[in-house]
């Protein structure tokens, strides 16, 4: 079923993190503590949403070397299997993503994000507070639209650039994280 991302106020700071990456490093928030602008993504690797965009998302990442990027998997593996690091190594495989992809096997990261769906996009400029929450672009699954990323590509420049990101901001819409049984956001 499809679900839209919350709305997190704008301004909220960054949530700290530390998790496994897939290529075995330990990865946290400090480690970008100097970028200009850290994306933080929700995503996985059995949702058709994220894997509508998925290449248009690598290449997107690859325009923009001054962005700090990591993906974070959050979804309980026995609700969703293909979410296990196997199936995020296949992932990577798939769409050369050069970012850090992250294993959130206790959910507390997306919990602490509010993280609602994959895909759910978070993106903090140099001060650590978020500019902009919100979807790729115009294009779900089925809707006929090609994937361009001018959402977060306007986000991204402007945030870049030191300027807000002028609202409204749409959320994400995708699968929705795939809770452990008491986890769920209230």
């Amino acid at each position: 079923m499809a679900v839209s991302s919350f709305m997190v106020p704008l301004g909220t700071r960054a949530p700290d993190f530390t998790l496994p990456a897939l290529d075995g490093r330990t990865v946290s928030l400090t480690d970008y503590a100097d970028a200009p602008a850290l994306l933080v993504a929700f995503l996985s690797n059995h949702c058709p949403f994220v894997k509508h965009l998925e290449k248009a998302l690598g290449a997107f990442a690859e325009e923009f070397p001054r962005l700090a990027v990591v993906a974070v998997c959050s979804n309980n593996t026995s609700v969703a299997p293909d979410d296990g690091p196997e199936g995020l190594r296949d992932q990577v495989a798939r769409t050369g993503w050069t970012f850090p992809y992250l294993i959130d096997a206790d959910q507390s990261t997306a919990l602490a994000y509010r993280a609602a769906c994959t895909p759910d996009f978070f993106l903090y400029g140099a001060e650590g507070t978020l500019g902009y929450r919100g979807s790729f672009d115009d294009s779900p699954p089925g809707n006929g639209r090609p994937v361009t990323g001018e959402r977060l590509r306007a986000a991204v420049t402007g945030t870049l650039a030191g300027r807000p990101v002028p609202e409204p901001h749409h959320p994400s819409m995708g699968c929705s994280v795939k809770w452990a049984p008491g986890n769920e956001p209230a």
